[in-house]
């Protein structure tokens, strides 16, 4: 017998502490819950802001293919706005030439002035709503899906035609029964022929994502330019077999050419990537994402302190227990390795079923707000591996006090 206990393997020193957990279930239960809502808390937080941050990256980067927007500055931020603001604007003239580069896909040239519209058709009225100009590219390049009739064509907007398509918030408004389809609608005193309206797209920005209507670019252009407050922009996509940064700097070659720039003169242009507002996103919500996690982390410090005290109680508990099995020959080696195992057990167990419950109360919470929702394999790894790490560390205390104690005074112990 003191043979056997003189050479303790872990298989055998792991049965020992599953056999002490079992024996104390309501301290071995209570515990486990502890570390099980810590750790369903933490995973929780990620994986809802990491369906948060595929949610907005969607909506900002809604386009199937990967695209470079052309502006007179950025909008993202660390920039002087007022001196590019100052810059010529993007005029169509410009066009020809960006359709020309190697490795552009598709253009979509877009106009807006930023003045809110109310729309009245009969007895109905619409919130505010964005009216702008766009080519006939938009819906496609940037994944609108049209839910009735269809989006203005190519000879519309060369023609300068009042045709608009409506987004889902002003055909919900205006049209509530009615078909929308070849009615007219006065917007700013101009008579525009509805061809189409969007399905709902369901953005994280809700209604005012939904409030807008889009009119040719060439006829926003004749009927409510205000020359010098309006705000032009060209995106472009990228064809297959090309990279960005090729197609990028044929695109600023070519622009430097159609604005006539000198080589010594700065780009009068900003140019940036889809893949730019999604790392800017990615950014924000990381951020956001390390701050919740530092807060939920607290709980399972709480449960770590837990495991030590349980511990405590649970060797001071068996010290005579301890006593015998040194007395017949036990290292204090393998003390320490039952105590910490001990520990282990618990707090990896209380990690699975907050694994579990995690991603229960998370999917739920994805639903309802209509995040995407996925299982990520390396942040399952990591989250039981923590909590039986947590319990380890926190184990090493009540497991070395343990095996520190001396044989005979252990015995003497009641």
């Amino acid at each position: 017998m003191s043979r056997k206990f003189a050479h303790v393997s872990i298989s055998e020193a792991y049965r020992q502490a599953w056999h002490t957990v079992r024996g104390y279930k309501m301290r071995s239960g209570l515990l486990i819950l502890g570390v099980a809502i810590g750790v369903a808390t933490l995973l929780g937080i990620v994986t809802i802001v990491s369906g948060l941050s595929g949610r907005i990256r969607s909506d900002i980067v809604s386009a199937s293919r990967p695209y470079l927007y052309v502006a007179r500055y950025t909008g993202l931020g660390g920039e002087d706005v007022d001196s590019k603001l100052r810059r010529r604007q993007l005029d169509p003239e410009l066009l020809p030439f960006v359709e020309g580069v190697e490795g552009v896909e598709q253009v979509d040239y877009f106009i807006q002035t930023h003045v809110g519209d109310v729309i009245s058709f009969g007895s109905e009225r619409t919130n505010f709503v964005q009216t702008f100009g766009a080519s006939e590219n938009f819906a496609i390049m940037y994944s609108y899906d049209v839910g009735e009739g269809r989006f203005f064509h190519r000879q519309e907007v060369e023609a300068r035609e009042r045709v608009c398509v409506l987004g889902y918030g002003p055909r919900k408004d205006l049209f509530p029964i009615l078909d929308p389809i070849g009615r007219t609608l006065n917007i700013r005193g101009k008579p525009y022929r509805i061809v189409g309206t969007m399905v709902e797209r369901k953005s994280i920005m809700g209604a005012m994502g939904e409030n807008y209507i889009v009119v040719p670019w060439t006829t926003y252009e004749k009927d409510f330019l205000d020359r010098g407050m309006e705000d032009r922009a060209i995106a472009a996509t990228v064809a297959d077999g090309y990279t960005m940064e090729y197609v990028q700097q044929g695109l600023i070659g070519a622009l430097r050419a159609g604005r006539r720039l000198r080589p010594s003169q700065p780009d009068d242009f900003d140019i940036t990537t889809s893949e730019t507002y999604g790392e800017m996103v990615d950014g924000i919500t990381g951020a956001i994402a390390v701050v919740l996690t530092v807060l939920a982390s607290i709980g399972l410090l709480v449960g770590g302190i837990g495991v030590m005290n349980i511990m405590l109680i649970s060797v001071t508990e068996r010290t005579k227990e301890i006593g015998v099995r040194m007395a017949m020959g036990s290292r204090r080696r393998d003390v320490l390795m039952q105590v910490l195992l001990e520990a282990g057990t618990l707090t990896m167990f209380g990690g699975v079923v907050g694994i579990v419950l995690g991603y229960v109360l998370s999917y739920g919470m994805t639903k309802v707000l209509a995040f995407p929702f996925r299982v990520d394999p390396v942040t399952t790894l990591i989250a039981v591996v923590f909590s039986a790490g947590i319990g380890v560390v926190c184990g090493i205390y009540p497991a070395n006090r343990a095996a520190k104690l001396d044989p005979v005074e252990a015995l003497r112990s009641e």
